[in-house]
């Protein structure tokens, strides 16, 4: 007879262990002994069947049998059990939570009733809130909230009076308010509306995004007292999410973010007006006045670019995005003089980034002034909220959550955006459609045809053929109605007679089963502009970007992420990072992180280089990096500027000792400590903090020193964005050292140059047969034993490093790898370094100074002006001219072009460099 596993005990919590002499340390045989004791089937010896006699007794027979059937039975039901996992670990990762093991509301609803079962047998105690008693924090919030429903009570009872009184009164006496209606506030910066009392507190110093609550449930957030650009913003989910951001972004799926803090400014006034303002900000002329720009003045398209200061040295501010809001008619504009066209106000909407809004802000506000007549500004910040989608099946969810409030089939003048927008849902590619294509038009409430269902995208080749023809004609650009996001009505009528969730709720009830509640004449129309974008680098995928009423933004925000896709699965939500990394991934560079020469992204470098600092301070001395000890090879010691730090002032000023670095970074985040506590107190225009900065940034369609190198002054401190492509093997990180192939050492030049040749133009495989013979006769020698003919390659090796071409380029730790440059040949930093899961390795964004690329290219095409590196001497003219003969035949084999881009990146503190080509972005 076998004995059971274990066995509850009445009051006892949990089984009792299995008793067993086995060894204490086999981990694993408490779970075999557990599985044996399920799987034994109980029997009976057949000699109890007999009597003594030796015959049969039927009746024993009969019962050793059913004792046998049932043993039988229970061993399979306890064997399925013994296999099967508890109910909270059939739910997926993201559905998983800490206590659900010991609470059933926990777990989904069809899962609930087996655990149950498994918690009544287990003996888990269950938590029931009628029933715990509460915790002295708690008790305190109880009475509080008792106190406030007395004092609610009163006041209410005390409304109620006044009603009644009103109504006996006389109704012609009784005066009839005016619907109070927000003055509109020209030319001055916004406050955020009165929130609920509840959380009132919590928004004294930053202000929420519509979307908060779902975010501080899923995501980690800013911290409560250091809010990010005056907003509490997520920053990354909870969950592990750096793979599933990019198989949903570039694969399968979408990822959607809360773009509501993304700064909004309305600009209306005559056309000439809001053009010279455009103009004043540094738009270009083609921009202003070309035709290929006249859709974007038509107000079908969107344009992003860079804008800068009017005045001084018209230092770059922000990247924005203009969107002009269509005439209302466009064909009889056309056929009137020009001189009544530019009588009529037109009006456009401006985005950028919260970083650089309260500087461009003040530009707008000036420039705007000087106009005739001038152009009135508007703060539209917490009036126009935004989300912005990513991925193959974006259109998609978009599609569903925006149902067009018109439902007609013929394509009228008025009803063209609409009817497209609803016949692209297959679109996997928000690339493929017209370049900054823009739709404006009205929505219904998403909450009306909740929980969403999905559709099954078309896949015959009718449906693909009538999609590419509407793509290819796109009838919006022949006509288009004005969008309603530009009319201030339509916002605050669509925010107002927004109805609440119960009486959504009790709409769905009267409904007929599985059917959505019938659209009714009250029903708002949500005003919505959708914007596509396409990333400037080939291959990657383009965005949507959603703007629509502010307290519009959290309805479909529900709709989109709860929204079923048809290749499985639902949309991500991202933060921060998740937006950081698709930028990255996409070649593209993040602001303003990635701008250090712009005076937001400068505030930024430094808020990060104070946060990096304390992280380092904080390791013991054994475990964080010794800066000052660092080797860097040929005699160099210490590490060039400060470790933790993209140190520009040292770049454009080499003569300042790391003592004067240090004590100017100490300054530098006492600065931006105040600045950062400036963002606490409301906001005004003279609190925006003035830092100095080294550099100033240069945007692509300005860089002229790659275009023509020979004409730019080598004394301005510009720097540019660039994307580094490793040639091997590496993982650049940020702060790490950029620099150029060495103009001052001969020696290392050549080396670097061969490393490239080998690495650019690698020799072919099959190579003679004694070299082939030796590689295998030295792979086939044991490693940690002498052998002459190891030792002899080793020092042929060290003597001659270009004989190794046939073994492959050099890799790092070789005793002929090349060292790093010298701090001369210093141009830049990385502000973004990771591993690219696009590309299947590490890649990086950074910065390089403009005077040094173009003094490199000076250099070049004048003749090279070489001297000996540390510890070498050129002993004669010949060996010189031997060593700039090589340097030439690498440099005509790899083309001068390719000479120009390459750089060596080096992690901050390490003393390894790679080879890395960089492109302008």
């Amino acid at each position: 007879m076998s004995v059971p596993y274990a066995t509850a005990k009445a009051g006892q919590k949990r089984k009792d262990p299995p008793s067993s002499s086995s060894t204490p340390n086999d981990k694993n045989h408490a779970k075999r002994v557990k599985t044996n004791q399920a799987r034994n089937i109980l029997a009976q010896a057949s000699d109890k069947a007999l009597n003594q006699n030796g015959e049969l007794d039927v009746a024993a027979f009969v019962k050793a049998r059913e004792f046998e059937i049932r043993s039988m039975e229970s061993t399979i039901t306890s064997s399925k059990k013994i296999l099967s996992s508890r109910a909270f670990q059939q739910v997926p990762n993201e559905l998983r939570r800490r206590t659900a093991s010991h609470n059933v509301k926990k777990v989904p609803k069809k899962l609930k009733i087996r655990a149950m079962r498994e918690m009544k047998e287990d003996n888990t105690p269950t938590v029931t809130s009628r029933r715990r008693k509460p915790t002295p924090r708690l008790r305190l919030r109880l009475e509080t909230a008792k106190k406030l429903q007395k004092l609610n009570a009163r006041a209410k009872k005390r409304r109620n009076t006044k009603g009644q009184e009103a109504t006996t009164a006389d109704p012609a006496k009784v005066p009839t308010p005016a619907p109070s209606v927000p003055r509109l506030k020209k030319n001055a910066l916004a406050t955020p509306e009165k929130n609920v009392t509840k959380f009132r507190k919590r928004q004294k110093h930053k202000a929420w995004l519509p979307t908060h609550i779902f975010h501080a449930k899923r995501t980690h957030m800013t911290e409560p007292k250091h809010p990010l650009w005056r907003f509490a913003i997520p920053l990354s989910p909870t969950e592990k999410s750096f793979r599933k951001t990019h198989r949903a972004e570039a694969l399968r799926g979408c990822v959607a973010w809360d773009m509501s803090y993304v700064s909004t400014i309305a600009l209306e006034g005559v056309e000439a007006s809001v053009l010279g303002l455009m103009r004043g900000l540094g738009l270009d002329e083609d921009a202003l006045s070309g035709s290929k720009m006249a859709k974007w003045k038509r107000g079908t398209r969107s344009w992003q670019g860079w804008v800068r200061e009017r005045d001084n040295e018209k230092h770059w501010i922000a990247k924005v995005d203009i969107v002009w809001c269509i005439e209302e008619e466009s064909s009889a504009a056309d056929e009137e003089p020009k001189s009544t066209g530019t009588k009529r106000k037109r009006r456009c909407l401006l985005r950028v980034h919260p970083s650089a809004f309260l500087q461009l802000w003040k530009e707008i506000l000036k420039v705007g002034k000087m106009q005739r007549p001038p152009v009135v500004v508007e703060d539209l910040r917490f009036e126009i909220g935004s989300i912005e989608l990513t991925g193959p099946a974006s259109t998609e969810a978009l599609v569903v959550a925006l149902e067009s409030s018109r439902k007609v089939t013929d394509t009228t003048r008025e009803d063209y955006s609409s009817v497209v927008w609803s016949s692209l849902g297959s679109v996997t590619n928000s690339s493929a459609l017209p370049v900054n294509a823009v739709l404006g038009f009205n929505v219904t409430d998403p909450r009306l045809h909740y929980p969403p269902r999905t559709i099954d995208p078309p896949t015959s080749d009718t449906a693909n053929e009538q999609l590419l023809q509407t793509l290819a004609e796109w009838l919006p650009d022949k006509s288009q109605t004005p969008a309603s996001i530009f009319d201030r009505t339509a916002r605050l009528t669509a925010s107002r007679l927004l109805p609440s969730q119960k009486a959504i709720n009790r709409r769905k009830g009267d409904a007929p089963p599985g059917e959505y509640p019938a659209p009714a004449a009250t029903d708002p129309l949500i005003p919505v502009m959708l914007m596509a974008t396409r990333s400037p680098t080939s291959g990657s995928k383009g965005s949507w970007t959603l703007l629509m009423p502010w307290k519009c933004v959290l309805p479909v925000w529900y709709h989109i992420m709860y929204y079923p896709l048809s290749t499985g699965g639902n949309p991500r939500f991202g933060g921060l990072q998740e937006l950081r990394q698709v930028a990255f991934e996409q070649g593209i560079p993040w602001f303003p992180g990635d701008f250090p020469g712009v005076q937001a992204g400068w505030e930024w470098e430094l808020a990060e280089r104070a946060t990096r600092k304390i992280e380092w301070e904080k390791r013991p001395k054994g475990k964080r990096i010794s800066w000052e000890s660092l080797d860097l090879g040929k005699g160099r010691k210490g590490e060039i500027g400060m470790g933790w730090a993209c140190d520009w002032e040292h770049l454009f000023n080499p003569a300042t000792t790391s003592q004067a670095t240090t004590k100017d970074s100490s300054t530098g985040n006492e600065e931006v400590e105040k600045a950062t506590n400036t963002e606490d107190k409301p906001a005004k225009v003279n609190d925006a903090p003035i830092l100095p900065r080294p550099c100033h940034h240069l945007p692509l369609s300005n860089s002229t020193a790659f275009l023509n190198p020979l004409d730019q002054d080598t004394n301005t401190p510009n720097v540019t964005t660039v994307h580094l492509h490793l040639l091997s093997r590496g993982l650049p990180t940020t702060c790490a050292r950029i620099y150029r192939i060495s103009t001052i050492d001969l020696h290392l030049r050549s080396q670097w140059l061969a490393l490239a040749s080998s690495i650019l133009h690698p020799p072919k495989k099959h190579a003679g047969r004694n070299s082939t013979n030796k590689r295998k006769t030295l792979a086939s020698l044991p490693r940690n034993e002498s052998h002459p003919l190891r030792t002899q390659q080793t020092a042929l090796s060290l003597l001659h490093p270009a004989e190794r071409a046939s073994d492959g380029p050099l890799q790092p730790g070789d005793p002929a790898y090349p060292y790093v440059p010298d701090a001369e040949d210093l141009i830049g930093f990385v502000t973004t370094g990771n591993y690219d899961l696009g590309q299947g390795k590490g890649s990086a964004i950074g910065s390089i100074a403009i005077a040094k690329v173009a003094m490199q290219s000076k250099v070049e095409g004048r003749g090279k002006t070489v001297t000996p590196g540390v510890g070498e001497s050129l002993t004669t003219d010949g060996e010189s001219e031997r060593v700039k003969g090589e340097i030439e035949e690498l440099e005509r084999g790899l083309g001068r072009k390719v000479v120009q881009r390459l750089c060596v990146v080096r992690n901050a503190g390490e003393r390894v460099g790679r080879l890395a080509r960089w492109e302008v972005v």
